[in-house]
């Protein structure tokens, strides 16, 4: 009788590394990096490939220091692939200016260029200053206006999303205003941009649920109270809602609801493990940045969403008063780097 012939089953091939880029040279980001991909080594599924994108002599620097001040908690830089962008010169933990604003600038536009060209599937960015990259002649509110730039998109929108400590429900919180000052946000609001906005919030929210239930934040205190604390709900916001939901049958929408009572159900899911909204729209970058933070400080995950690509960063800033001490916590930047490989899908081709 014939031998039957074992038939081997090809291997999936490896998914293309995460594009990390090292922000801020005088902030945190090199030990927030290193500390994550630690951690992050140690779980079942261990650490995905990434291409460290920043100087490597300042990298090398950074571990040297971070262990000597008793920091051993640290992935070994050799070990992952750099993209070397030299640093112009020498440069101390906390030293804000345009040195460290020209580094970090230059460092993200790389790093951007990496996920277009197909090398790396998305993108991971420690924190920038915004002061630095001024000096540096860097007139951007933020990274994320900088990436709609370079993808020649009009607009991206920042989405924060994190996992509680149980349970399964995903805490997404989509922002309709990002870096804009408090007199410009009435102006800048309309019907277009909120039916966008919710537009992105809804395809992010269809990765977790086939019919989410999304929640929309008022302008005003009371959501305007029928037009007696402001008149922007009734005016136009409330006929917008019930267009898109006209367009929408499938998503259960609520909203305008009173702001200072949002998220009191994402609170409550977020200690018992229960479940809340699956999105929520906040009209303005405080408006949802203060229950996120109050919430998930360490846990939530900045997520950039319009470009052509996912992008993610950790939901803090550059710490310079602790930089080059080990003191950072990483758990935002683990989370972050851990929901760009989930999360994050290879470019479409053109």
């Amino acid at each position: 009788m014939a031998q039957s012939q074992k038939t081997e089953t090809p291997s999936k091939p490896e998914p293309a590394p995460l594009a990390l880029a090292l922000g801020d040279p005088a902030g945190i980001g090199a030990e927030v990096a290193l500390k994550a991909l630690a951690a992050l080594a140690r779980q079942p599924q261990g650490a995905p490939a990434v291409v460290l994108v920043g100087c490597g002599r300042w990298l090398e620097e950074s571990h040297r220091r971070l262990r000597q001040a008793g920091c051993t908690d640290l992935a070994d830089p050799r070990m992952f692939e750099l993209e070397d962008l030299p640093l112009e010169a020498p440069l101390q933990p906390g030293q804000v200016g345009a040195l460290a604003g020209a580094a970090s600038f230059a460092w993200l536009t790389r790093a951007t260029e990496l996920v277009l060209e197909g090398r790396c599937r998305a993108l991971v960015t420690a924190p920038i200053a915004k002061a630095s990259w001024q000096a540096a002649g860097h007139p951007y509110p933020g990274q994320t206006e900088r990436l709609a730039e370079l993808c020649g998109v009009e607009q991206a929108s920042m989405l924060f999303t994190a996992l509680p400590p149980q349970g399964t429900w995903r805490f997404n919180t989509l922002l309709a205003t990002t870096h804009i000052p408090m007199a410009a946000v009435p102006a800048a609001l309309n019907p277009a941009l909120v039916e966008r906005q919710l537009d992105r919030l809804l395809d992010f929210c269809r990765r977790f649920s086939s019919k989410p239930r999304l929640v929309v934040a008022g302008l005003n205190p009371h959501a305007g109270e029928a037009g007696h604390l402001g008149r922007e709900e009734s005016d136009w916001l409330e006929p917008c809602l019930e267009e898109w939901r006209r367009r929408h049958p499938e998503v259960r929408l609520e909203g305008p609801l009173p702001p200072d009572s949002c998220w009191l159900e994402a609170a409550a899911a977020w200690r018992d493990g229960s479940a809340a909204a699956d999105g929520y729209l906040a009209l303005y970058h405080d408006q949802g940045l203060i229950p996120v933070k109050l919430l998930a400080f360490d846990a939530a995950v900045n997520t950039t969403l319009g470009l052509p690509f996912l992008r993610t960063s950790p939901d803090h800033g550059t710490a310079f008063a602790i930089a080059g001490q080990g003191r950072a916590r990483a758990d935002s930047m683990a989370a972050a780097i851990r929901t760009a490989a989930e999360l994050g899908l290879p470019l479409r081709p053109a």
